[in-house]
């Protein structure tokens, strides 16, 4: 990045100040990064402490790491567990993600979806745009599935994963697919495995499509990762929000350069 040692702004307030209230240090602090040339306004990097920015329309990072700063934006990792919809209003009478929103004063809602017979992470939002980014096809937001399947997983199946094959609806292939542990011997007598894949496809019940196959229908299946974030060990049907680190993670990815999402495109329909 260059430095344009000030901004054209005239209007809105100092960026020191909205930093400061962001949450990044204290207005001192903040006065330190930007003269030390770690704070950029719209990719420029800038270091007059008079600069100006406005806050629902210019974009903010501090080494180079995205920074919200609009405070009324709210986002909040879920662990949905397995029988919940990925909807704020089901209209069939099944339990949905509402009692999971309802707790929060902002009216939030899922970025993406999860079937109802898969649990794990999934991201609750106020901030629309970020949302239709994320959850966009074209953007390809890198997910990581645990999936509990059917019979013994050998190496040319996981081989067959990463490399690729066709379904109905095009060629797929796993970025990453590995076991975890050994075989087991299920309580009905059957084997099955514990398999590992990480992909960017947001396909329709994609993990389960591949898995049937390769010949190892899906039991279970659980999200771990969504991009940047990690479900940890937070509980089934817990909620939490996202570290600052988290978050700044999650906008620098969704500001980054992609092809096709677009703010203005609708967000898809499709399940996990």
């Amino acid at each position: 990045m260059s430095d344009s040692g000030s901004t054209a702004r005239t209007d809105g307030e100092r960026l020191q100040k909205v930093l400061a209230a962001a949450g990044v240090a204290s207005r001192r602090v903040c006065e330190q990064l930007i003269a030390a040339g770690r704070v950029s306004v719209n990719g420029r990097v800038v270091t007059e402490l008079g600069s100006r920015v406005d806050p629902e329309v210019d974009q903010v990072a501090v080494d180079d790491v995205a920074i919200q700063l609009d405070v009324s934006k709210r986002y909040v990792m879920l662990n949905k567990p397995v029988g919940v919809v990925s909807s704020m209003a089901d209209d069939r009478g099944q339990r949905d993600l509402r009692e999971f929103a309802a707790q929060y004063e902002e009216r939030l809602f899922n970025v993406g979806r999860l079937d109802a017979d898969t649990s794990g992470l999934l991201l609750l939002t106020n901030d629309g745009d970020l949302a239709q980014v994320l959850a966009h096809p074209s953007f390809g937001v890198e997910k990581t599935y645990i999936a509990t399947v059917k019979g013994v997983v050998y190496p040319n199946v996981l081989k067959k994963l990463r490399d690729g094959f066709e379904l109905d609806d095009g060629e797929i292939h796993a970025d990453k697919a590995r076991l975890v542990g050994d075989p087991s011997e299920g309580r009905d007598g059957q084997s099955r495995s514990i398999v590992e894949l990480t992909l960017h496809s947001g396909r329709n019940r994609i993990v389960r499509r591949m898995m049937d196959a390769v010949g190892h229908p899906v039991l279970e299946l659980v999200r771990r990762q969504f991009g940047p974030l990690h479900l940890g060990t937070l509980g089934s049907g817990k909620t939490r929000d996202l570290g600052k680190l988290e978050l700044g993670q999650l906008l620098t990815l969704a500001r980054a350069p992609h092809d096709g999402a677009s703010a203005s495109a609708p967000p898809p329909r499709s399940k996990d």
